[in-house]
């Protein structure tokens, strides 16, 4: 099976042999993909609605994978025992479901190595929390796919090193590593907050003038890791 790029690129993460669980899995291409390529031994493919599990259920069928792809109906990590997966996927939601999902399930999360997650928003509170929860964040990555830019982050347990929460919202392996399309990310970050500054400039009480200026102390401090970045 061939994947779109998005979901390559979190395979690509997903280290060879054991067993992964894949929350929220939808159709089942990327368990699927994991059993073909012989990245993984089985895959935990889990969904919180009958109709995309109905759906992977028959993608698995359809390609004879039933003793390697385990469908679970169910929310988050209550499908899952402790033990039972070295690598969670978590992909295609909100930075802030992936928190709650994850935190919901502690007793899962502690038999965990590596976590593969694709937050469509709020990646940085997402970052941020899995820094001072114990995680730390090994590889990011950014994909383009159909013009729409995905964030890729990859953590596993120990100490994250980077405690500025600004450089934890940007992405800190995305800096470092100067990634590809690191300029086109963070110019689109700083595009949307001259958006939001600009929509403020008519705000005349205090609360209003407040914001406007945290928000360009904001833009500030991003420009200059741009600056240090490009």
């Amino acid at each position: 099976m061939e994947l779109a790029k998005r979901l390559a690129a979190l395979a690509a993460y997903v280290p060879a042999g054991g067993i992964a669980a894949d929350i929220g899995t939808d159709h089942a291409y990327l368990p699927i993909f994991l059993i073909e390529a012989g990245i993984s031994e089985k895959v935990i493919a889990t969904d919180l609605n009958p109709g995309p599990l109905e759906s992977a259920k028959r993608a698995v069928e359809k390609r004879h994978l039933e003793d390697h792809v385990d469908l679970r109906l169910g929310d988050g990590l209550k499908t899952l025992l402790p033990g039972e997966a070295e690598v969670l996927v978590l992909a295609g939601m909100g930075g802030n479901t992936i928190k709650e999902i994850l935190a919901a399930g502690p007793g899962v999360l502690k038999s965990v190595n590596r976590l593969v997650m694709q937050p469509m928003a709020d990646a940085g509170d997402l970052r941020i929390w899995l820094a001072g929860n114990g995680w730390k964040i090994i590889g990011e990555k950014l994909v383009d796919e159909d013009g729409r830019l995905y964030q890729i982050v990859v953590a596993e347990p120990g100490r994250e090193l980077f405690d500025d929460k600004l450089c934890l919202e940007l992405g800190p392996r995305l800096i470092e590593g100067r990634d590809p399309l690191l300029n086109a990310y963070l110019g689109k970050i700083i595009e949307q907050y001259e958006r939001a500054l600009s929509g403020m400039a008519s705000g005349k009480n205090n609360a209003a003038r407040e914001k406007a200026g945290l928000l360009k102390n904001k833009l500030e401090r991003i420009r200059k890791v741009v600056g240090r970045c490009l």
